[in-house]
């Protein structure tokens, strides 16, 4: 009797727990369209992109800086793909793929993350392709190639904490539109990336946790080198912004300089794998002196 009892509590619980996500949910995409409405009122080219923030699913302002990038640029395919989304619960394209129905490619290296994503409601409501991948600068064309994308696509977001700067360069099997990368502030205004290495991982490579990706000038460097330019970051100082050159329009370009952000992140950590709260300068004295490579130089510095 006693187990019966505690099953039933269990699928009750469970049923509850489901009704409330998909009521929040429900209430989160009202407000997004709400916003998102009132953001096209409210179009003036002096602002900031960051002052078209907001949030919906994405983890801090990108869904309403994609929002008014859409909706501000000729874009020919509805498609994104999106690489380190976890369970996507946050992610940048989420939103994307709820209200405007793009479809979509989402690649993380957790097979535990992508069997929820497929066993979760998104998985048979809208077009989205969720796929297992460790990404490497080596076989990131094939992964997007094995599921039938190429050629223009409407957006591409990287978050991979590692190689996103050797990534990048690499990708030429898709066109995107708009790329979504995310830089590492703590580098500064410098030209500068973690040298490549095919197993990438961040808290392997440094205690501290804070070595990893590349500055906002080196992508800057590369997206101008593939024909892209920087349109801005978000406020939190972690997210940069790029539209392809051809369809910028009135959009206004920004420097490197411009565009910088300084994230507030306190997410290091000390050399027993605790976090201690590290914040501002202290940051980068934690990873002085590591090994970088400078992508305008073209040789390997030190920070």
């Amino acid at each position: 009797m006693n187990s019966i009892k505690h099953l039933l509590r269990s699928v009750i619980r469970k049923t509850v727990a489901q009704e409330i996500k998909t009521e929040n949910e429900r209430s989160l995409m009202a407000l997004g369209t709400l916003l998102c409405n009132q953001q096209r009122l409210d179009q003036n080219q002096e602002k900031k992109l960051s002052d078209y923030e907001f949030k919906i699913f994405s983890q801090w302002g990108e869904d309403g800086i994609i929002q008014y990038l859409i909706h501000n640029l000729k874009i020919e395919k509805n498609i994104f793909i999106e690489f380190g989304v976890e369970n996507y619960e946050e992610a940048n394209t989420r939103f994307l793929l709820m209200k405007d129905n793009w479809s979509g490619l989402i690649i993380d290296s957790s097979q535990k993350n992508i069997e929820s994503i497929k066993n979760s409601d998104l998985y048979w409501r809208y077009d989205l392709k969720a796929k297992t991948g460790f990404i490497t600068a080596d076989n990131i064309n094939d992964l997007i190639r094995q599921e039938n994308i190429e050629g223009d696509i409407g957006l591409l977001s990287i978050d991979i904490d590692g190689n996103d700067y050797w990534v990048w360069e690499k990708i030429e099997v898709v066109q995107p539109a708009i790329v979504i990368v995310e830089y590492n502030s703590v580098f500064g205004n410098t030209t500068v990336t973690v040298p490549y290495h095919n197993e990438f991982e961040r808290h392997k490579q440094h205690y501290s946790g804070l070595y990893w990706g590349a500055s906002l000038g080196a992508f800057v460097y590369l997206a101008e080198k593939k024909g892209y330019v920087f349109v801005g970051s978000n406020s939190a100082g972690n997210n940069a912004f790029f539209v392809k050159k051809e369809i910028l329009g009135n959009m206004k370009a920004v420097t490197a300089e411009q565009g910088y952000v300084e994230s507030k992140f306190r997410d290091s950590r000390n050399k027993v794998g605790e976090l201690d709260f590290a914040s501002g300068a202290k940051r980068y004295e934690k990873i002085k002196g590591a090994k970088v490579f400078d992508v305008v130089q073209n040789k390997m510095a030190t920070l």
